[in-house]
């Protein structure tokens, strides 16, 4: 496994974060125990959930965080894991009403707290943004965390990189840390402008990778691998595909993409998974891709990629065909 340091921060991160937003429903409490022991065993050491995780389905709310927890006290892995959270995220029933006040982000840090059996939370991500909100009220909520002890580090997720600027100036300006990292929908696959979908989640564009570039932040994707997007057209399972990745990144940019994936694994020797998260691992600021494995062999296809570095040019010839 390799590692990657936060700056400003101590954390020293595993290069590829175990997603778990379908532990505890898709994937029942022992086979996600036994996907949380090999992750770790492996090297792994940052999990991502939210305290939303699988409240779109029936049953137990906010089951990832509490799955998460119960394999932590399970396994005294209290400080031995990062775990990094999201908060603040609109009702599913009123996905167009921000919920970013003061007290929303205590109230649902809280939760999160309790579910995760912790005391302090290792990284706070705010899962949306309220563009009418003023930075320094929500920079103001998040440092009084750090201050009490609740949170150690927070990010943004789903923020767009003005309102990014808007708020490490805001903190730089009142000696606070602000925002350590950021996390974004990204990977190679390209997705498709006329199936956007949820309008409160933002893809990386130019602005926000310009951004990352010039100052460092660490980008945290999600949706690094499209769903398997790429692994399965070059299998010949494209019917394995949901019906949202479909609409989503089955276009000609992305079949492109998918005949330089192929002739990449020819020269190189490395799979498709390796490509694809390779991408992600090379580029030229901290990134380490979110994977959201629901199996033992997709974890370990998935950590089979911790080490891959392309070279810029292989990264240039997978975006766009050119060489240098």
């Amino acid at each position: 496994m390799r590692y990657v340091e936060i700056a400003g921060t101590d954390l020293c991160l595993s290069a590829i974060c175990l997603g778990t937003g379908a532990l505890g429903s898709a994937v029942p409490q022992q086979d996600a125990f036994e996907l949380l022991d090999v992750f770790v065993e492996l090297g792994g050491n940052f999990l991502d959930t939210a305290k939303v995780y699988a409240d779109w389905l029936p049953g137990e709310r906010s089951i990832s965080e509490k799955t998460i927890g119960r394999w932590l006290h399970s396994r005294g892995a209290h400080g031995r894991v990062i775990v990094a959270t999201k908060g603040a995220h609109p009702e599913l029933s009123a996905m167009h009403i921000p919920r970013l006040s003061r007290d929303e982000i205590v109230s649902d840090m809280e939760s999160s707290l309790r579910n995760l059996q912790t005391e302090a939370i290792d990284l706070y991500w705010l899962h949306r943004d309220d563009p009418a909100r003023p930075v320094s009220d929500i920079l103001e909520t998040l440092n009084d965390q750090v201050v009490a002890g609740k949170i150690r580090y927070y990010g943004c997720s789903n923020w767009r990189a003005p309102r990014i600027w808007a708020a490490q100036a805001y903190a730089a300006e009142h000696g606070f840390r602000g925002f350590v990292a950021d996390q974004m929908q990204w990977s190679l696959a390209q997705p498709a402008l006329r199936t956007a979908g949820d309008t409160t989640m933002v893809a990386m564009d130019g602005e926000l990778c310009a951004y990352h570039h010039d100052t460092g932040m660490a980008a945290v994707p999600y949706s690094s691998q499209a769903g398997g997007f790429f692994q399965k057209t070059s299998a010949g399972q494209q019917d394995r595909l949901t019906r949202a990745a479909r609409r989503k990144y089955d276009h000609d940019v992305n079949r492109k993409r998918m005949a330089r994936i192929q002739e990449l694994t020819r020269e190189t020797g490395l799979s498709v998974t390796q490509l694809v998260l390779g991408y992600l691992l090379s580029q030229p600021f901290p990134t380490i891709p979110t994977v959201g494995c629901k199996t033992r062999a997709h974890l370990l296809d998935s950590l089979s990629a911790a080490k891959v570095r392309l070279t810029p040019a292989q990264l240039l010839y997978l975006e766009s065909g050119a060489h240098t």
